[in-house]
């Protein structure tokens, strides 16, 4: 995240924050020092929490991956896009245990071209997953807002594209961290995985932070935010007449679902970006009190990837059916049946759903 949790002289790669590799509080000053105690308690308890986050997110966005493949009636066009969140998050979820066990062992033990590796799929999969959420807020916009007009360019093959173009710009978006993504050892010899920026005026750290924070945060929650006020104004202005229909009840129940998506993905970031901004504004004074809360900070956006499956299967009804469904079939053996009923999705397509007991 956060591309690869730098802990050097930063616990982010772009991050300058006041805390040593793993853990320590970092010291100033002179060579002479010995090398700081680490809390090799309050890590083992980081790298484990990681590890769970881990195994807790590609569980459940592999369950959101395979349901929309599996079932061709879940393809609608909001599901293509959560399709892409969560190839995002699976991704993210990748860089995890090498996060993890540089925390363990307290430095970088898998070389250059892996930590090179790492910090491109993490950052380009961070930038990936508000860019996905950006683009699913404005699909909702078109369908709430204009959905005649609308109708000839929310399509499967549209969504498809837009979906590698948001890789694409994501690509070109961290273009930075490919470049400078690298090893960096301290003055005990223990190396971290950062991003070794030119010059030491620290000038492109703060650079960096700036413009990680306008083109991964701050311009695409403007454009979420535009994109449900006027979403608001409709409801408003249309009052009782938009529940006067099931397509129109089936819109505003993804409208409501990918909103809340994107109040945690919000909720999960903003205190992320907020510490990054403020490390590069203001003088920070490092103590183990803001080690342990940026620690909290980073799990938190971590966590965010592994909670939109959960969302999913909380607020949309056919995510939760399919998701039984594939429950089902791992249970064959328990003597669950799975019966093929008719279920109209959110967006007006059918879907298959599991239902248990003789077929009727």
């Amino acid at each position: 995240m956060d591309m690869a949790y730098e802990l050097l002289n930063g616990s982010q790669p772009w991050l300058s924050s006041p805390f040593d590799l793993n853990g320590s509080v970092a010291t100033a000053n002179s060579s002479n020092q010995t090398e700081p105690y680490y809390d090799l308690t309050s890590n083992a308890v980081l790298t484990f929490i990681y590890f769970v986050v881990c195994i807790i997110g590609l569980c459940g966005n592999t369950l959101v991956i395979y349901v929309i493949l599996r079932y061709a009636k879940m393809k609608t066009i909001t599901n293509i896009y959560i399709l892409n969140l969560a190839i995002a998050d699976e991704l993210f979820m990748l860089g995890l245990p090498f996060l993890a066990m540089q925390v363990a062992l307290v430095h970088w033990p898998f070389g250059k071209a892996i930590c090179r590796v790492v910090m491109t799929v993490d950052g380009i999969n961070q930038f990936t997953s508000i860019f996905c959420l950006t683009v699913m807020s404005i699909d909702r916009y078109l369908a709430v807002v204009h959905p005649i007009k609308s109708a000839k360019w929310r399509r499967p093959r549209t969504a498809k594209m837009i979906n590698v173009a948001v890789w694409g710009v994501s690509l070109l978006v961290i273009l930075p961290i490919m470049i400078y993504a690298g090893l960096r050892s301290n003055q005990w010899g223990r190396s971290s995985c950062t991003i070794n920026w030119p010059g030491e005026s620290g000038a492109w750290y703060t650079g960096f932070i700036i413009y990680a924070f306008i083109l991964g945060f701050l311009v695409p929650l403007t454009i979420i935010c535009l994109c449900y006020l006027f979403i608001i104004i409709k409801v408003k202005s249309s009052g009782i007449r938009v529940g006067s229909s099931k397509r129109k009840k089936s819109e505003k129940k993804v409208t409501r679902m990918v909103s809340i998506v994107v109040a945690v993905f919000i909720f999960c970031w903003l205190p992320f970006y907020i510490f990054n901004v403020s490390s590069v504004s203001v003088a920070i004074s490092p103590t183990p009190a803001l080690k342990g809360m940026f620690d909290f900070v980073v799990v938190l956006t971590y966590a965010n990837s592994c909670a939109n499956p959960i969302l999913y299967a909380f607020l949309s009804d056919n995510f939760k059916k399919s998701f039984q469904n594939v429950l089902c079939l791992v249970k064959t053996s328990h003597f669950i049946n799975c019966l093929h009923m008719k279920s109209y999705s959110m967006e007006g397509t059918q879907t298959e759903v599991c239902s248990l007991g003789q077929e009727r």
